[in-house]
């Protein structure tokens, strides 16, 4: 299983950066290299728990489609989505928000195993660590700006 933490500091106070980190238009925007879209479930609001979303996108040359469900959530102080479906063999990622005065300190911890035992788990040390932690830094990169502009 591959493991990856990243800490984003954000200007905006907590309660804005978890909502929009739940909102399905500013996730949407933050993955347009991946042509990626909501196309089941909640497709064009914020999540709240329970909540499924299937996320249809482009990786690697190829179309995969996620759902995930939000399975644990405190609002502005952290939340959890999980893959139900889709190409992993696990996929848990939980958001922590912390108050740093009138701004956010933001906890990714993504946790995901590939599928195909052996050969999954060297295309986990070779290639998908590294291009899941750049996916998600990118996605933070976007909350930050539109949150701070």
């Amino acid at each position: 299983m591959a493991r990856f933490v990243l800490v984003t500091h954000i200007e905006a106070e907590p309660r804005r950066v978890f909502e929009a980190s739940l909102d399905v238009g500013v996730h949407t925007a933050s993955m347009a290299g991946a042509c990626e879209e909501a196309v089941a479930g909640v497709t064009d609001r914020g999540l709240v728990l329970g909540d499924t979303v299937t996320w249809r996108a482009r990786h690697f040359g190829v179309w995969w489609r996620m759902t995930a469900e939000i399975t644990a959530y405190e609002p502005a102080g952290f939340f959890v989505d999980e893959q139900r479906r889709g190409p992993f063999r696990s996929w848990r990622h939980e958001h922590h928000f912390v108050a740093d005065g009138d701004a956010t300190t933001m906890r990714d911890t993504v946790a995901f195993a590939a599928p195909f035992g052996p050969v999954g788990r060297l295309a986990e040390a070779v290639v998908l660590r590294r291009y899941m932690a750049r996916l998600i830094s990118n996605r933070n990169r976007h909350l930050k700006q539109t949150l701070e502009h």
